[in-house]
């Protein structure tokens, strides 16, 4: 968090800017709907003489700008194509607001191109993300939190991506709650890089139906058109909504709230979450027919694409979702999907890799933090003994490191003998020609280094930890 004066000095400086003078309605307008109201309320059309009320003038607000720029700052991030950081985003807004308030009130603000970065995806390959500067950070951090009141309201019960309240844990039980409706098949949707595809004039349609205020729709379709820099080179961008950005989760859900009242419509079971969708039916003859009709309405409606080679209709104890798989019980108990357990443990060995050297009590500091997320991201787990192998397989990862750092047969023999085990057991041990993880996961290891031992070093267990956060919950 930034300090509390260079905040408070922020939003100061931003409170004595002057707002333009307000232009009163025709006696034929109608009266704008206020966000308390029943209804969800329409921006109001502004120009560039913005009325003191309009949704831009709400954007630039000096408490939404302070929301905004604490959470920029809280995110941190790495700076965008033009190199500026988060920590010096207070000082150039203090000396550059008048200028930017003015222009994004006329209309006359033009985002800088994002810069491109690769990242790996977790199934192989990689993922583009767009990292807008951080001054345009704060200006789509700042529309994003006067959107989502006016278009949160309006999206699917069955929509959990990226919303205030809802959750991945969330998405997951209504998917196991389908199941144990009888809805035992699944469609398992992959739309192909949707987020290079989404189609703007169609997104912005969507906007357009619940904001009229011209100068927010304007920056909005800017943003969406702004240029991507990848090697000092920028590429100007016809389509797709970049990752990377506070506003492109919003963006994207204002488009495929689409496909979720189109799946109402028909009466489908479906859960979605950002671009993962699932659909539940009764048969794989009717998971067949709504996989082809919905690929249809997607290209027709959105100019979306479905990848055929990773979309399917399967079991639904076949399929996996957002990292979670089900038992083919009547009443299906959640599990940790297999990918997701070789995930973990790749990601383990990364952190593994060149610890011989290192203290244990450093080596247990740096897994612990993955430990316990995983822990608590898959604390709806029912099935334990995956769980309890995994935590087996990372003491044995410990347990080999240790044993590659006794390296000689004697310090083994003595540091076996410290720990517990006999004179003899303990040199023949020693000398058995086996290699370190055969060693590592053998009876003399794991009676010197017993699970208790690992608890008193501090070493997270992920089912003692799931355990605990299920009778919490």
């Amino acid at each position: 968090m930034p300090p509390v004066g260079v905040t408070v000095s922020l939003v100061a400086v931003m409170q004595k800017i002057p707002t333009q003078e307000s232009v009163s309605r025709g006696p034929g307008q109608k009266p704008r709907m206020r966000a308390g109201s029943a209804e969800v309320p329409r921006a109001s059309v502004t120009g560039t003489n913005a009325e003191p009320d309009t949704l831009m003038e709400r954007v630039l607000a000096p408490a939404n700008l302070r929301r905004a720029y604490q959470r920029v700052v809280s995110n941190k991030g790495a700076p965008g194509a033009d190199g500026m950081t988060v920590a010096d985003l207070a000082g150039y807004v203090k000396q550059y607001w008048p200028i930017l308030k003015a222009r994004l009130l006329a209309g006359e603000y033009h985002p800088q191109a994002v810069r491109a970065v690769e990242i790996p995806k977790p199934q192989g390959g990689t993922r583009q993300l767009g990292i807008p500067s951080v001054v345009d950070r704060l200006i789509q951090q700042a529309l994003q939190q006067q959107l989502t009141p006016i278009f949160d309201p309006l999206f699917s019960d069955y929509s959990y991506g990226f919303r205030p309240g809802r959750s991945t844990h969330q998405a997951v039980e209504t998917a196991r709650s389908h199941v144990e409706a009888g809805h035992r098949w699944c469609v398992e949707l992959d739309l192909e890089k949707f987020f290079d595809r989404v189609n703007h004039d169609i997104l912005m349609a969507c906007i357009e139906r619940r904001v009229e205020d011209k100068c927010v729709l304007r920056l909005i379709r800017r943003y969406l058109e702004a240029g991507v820099m990848s090697g000092g080179v920028v590429s100007p961008r016809q389509e797709g909504t970049p990752q990377g950005g506070p506003l492109s989760p919003l963006l994207s859900n204002i488009l495929l709230d689409e496909l979720d009242r189109e799946l109402e419509r028909r009466g489908h079971r479906f859960v979605r979450y950002a671009d993962d969708a699932n659909i539940y039916v009764r048969s794989h003859r009717s998971g067949e027919r709504v996989l082809a009709s919905v690929e249809r309405f997607l290209k027709q409606r959105l100019k979306l694409t479905v990848n055929r080679n990773k979309s399917q209709v399967a079991r639904a104890w076949s399929c996996s979702y957002l990292g979670y798989g089900m038992s083919r019980h009547r009443q299906p108990r959640l599990r940790v999907a297999a990918m997701s357990l070789d995930r973990l443990r790749g990601r383990l060995r990364e952190l593994l890799r060149g610890v011989r050297g290192r203290k244990m009590a450093r080596i247990i500091e740096r897994l612990n933090p993955v430990l316990r997320g995983w822990a608590s991201y898959f604390k709806l787990s029912q099935s334990k003994r995956p769980l309890e192998e995994l935590d087996g397989w990372v003491r044995h990862k410990l347990r080999c490191v240790i044993w590659r750092q006794w390296k000689q047969p004697s310090t083994r023999a003595r540091n076996l003998i410290r720990l517990g085990l006999g004179a003899e057991r303990a040199c023949k041990s020693t000398s058995n020609g086996r290699g370190p993880w055969w060693n590592s996961g053998a009876p003399h290891m794991n009676q010197a280094l017993p699970k208790k031992l690992w608890d008193r070093l501090g070493l997270v267990s992920i089912l003692d930890t799931i355990n605990r956060l299920s009778r919490i919950t």
